[in-house]
């Protein structure tokens, strides 16, 4: 694979395409296009692999012109930078295509080779820049979740526990909906019991075993999305997240769908938590289910009743647990300390943690969910 960086020059010009091919030969791994078309073929066979870095396109093309091209692309390949090229110094098409296609720079033609070269190397530094601040960003935001759930799974197993549930069954639900935000509603659903850790054990307790909260623990327990908030809000890129956990306080109608598909998921953990047949609790969910939750509840249903009676529930001791089972119930140590619960899939991580915890202190046997083969 070159090192070059990787630009597509579309022009329904052929020979423009051509002498521009000829004058960065060497200086960029260059592909050429002659209408808007086959740019976009292009771009849509190199997204899998190592897409372009830049694209310079005409303005005046037949079927799709430059301003609409560099506009669709944006919107599938937004860290690839845009430069327009013309014959026409038209300061209305120049605006049009900075406001529409964002484009990082405007040249006209003829544009000379050096002028040309200039230019994009400016647009390949100003790529390398964006994708460089992306990878970091993204990298702090994926370690500062981590850390976050980390610690949620060693100070509070049964939230932790809930947190994996809500994730599980969003994403499922999602998945069947065809719904795009999916990573943002999983993150959501993981991080929606992380106010959890300000909580005293005592009042944990009492909502893990259903006991009755005093009225101090239940003003703990309704600022708790508020705590969650103050707790995520300097994590760079994680808004959409936020306003998931923070829509959970609205009414129904007030909620985005990722919104209504995380609340009606903690409705449906809190029926199966509190002892009811799943079925009866789907039939609850579909209940109490408004015109705009209708879809999702009746895809919790679909979901959820096919998967009833074909899981592989088997009983085993602490010791034979592999990566990849889910516990069916919650785990205990002989002294009765938590130690995991229901719905928590077993990692890489756990099976750490149970290799320092001493033999026979956990009671036996488990409950697991086997892995599909």
């Amino acid at each position: 694979m070159s090192d070059l960086a990787r630009i597509l020059l579309v022009d329904d010009e052929p020979n423009v395409v051509q002498a521009m091919s000829r004058n960065l030969h060497g200086h960029y791994d260059v592909v050429t296009a002659t209408s808007a078309d086959e740019g976009l073929a292009h771009v849509g066979q190199r997204q899998a692999a190592q897409g372009f870095a830049v694209v310079v396109s005409d303005l005046r093309m037949p079927h799709m012109d430059g301003i609409a091209f560099l506009k669709q692309l944006r919107a599938t390949c937004p860290d690839t930078v845009r430069v327009l090229l013309t014959g026409e110094a038209d300061l209305n098409a120049s605006i049009a295509a900075v406001n529409e296609g964002n484009v990082f720079r405007f040249l006209c033609k003829p544009c000379p080779p050096e002028v040309l070269i200039a230019s994009l190397d400016d647009a390949v530094a100003q790529h390398r820049l964006v994708t460089a601040e992306k990878e970091l960003l993204e990298q702090t935001l994926q370690g500062s979740i981590k850390v976050l759930i980390d610690i949620l799974a060693l100070t509070h197993p049964w939230a932790f526990g809930t947190a994996t549930r809500l994730r599980r069954y969003v994403s499922q639900v999602a998945e069947k909906l065809g719904i795009s935000q999916r990573w943002h509603v999983e993150v959501a659903a993981m991080l929606s019991q992380l106010g959890t850790i300000t909580l005293p054990d005592e009042t944990v307790t009492k909502l893990r075993t259903g006991r009755a909260l005093d009225k101090h623990e239940t003003m703990m327990v309704e600022r708790l999305p508020e705590v969650t908030r103050l707790l995520l809000v300097n994590i760079p890129r994680l808004e959409p997240v936020i306003e998931i956990l923070a829509e959970q306080d609205r009414p129904d109608e007030l909620r985005s769908r990722c919104g209504r598909l995380l609340a009606t998921a903690v409705a449906f953990d809190a029926l199966e938590s509190q002892g009811l047949p799943r079925r009866e609790a789907l039939l609850r969910l579909a209940r109490k289910a408004g015109p705009a939750d209708r879809e999702i509840a009746d895809t919790f249903a679909d979901l959820y009743q096919k998967l009833h009676g074909q899981d592989d529930v088997r009983e085993i001791p602490i010791s034979q647990v592999v990566e990849g089972m889910v516990f069916v119930h919650d785990v205990f140590t002989h002294a009765g300390t938590l130690l995991v619960t229901r719905g928590y899939g077993v990692t890489a991580s756990f099976m750490r943690r149970l290799e320092n915890i001493k033999a026979g202190t956990v009671r036996d046997p488990v409950y697991v969910l086997m892995p599909p083969r």
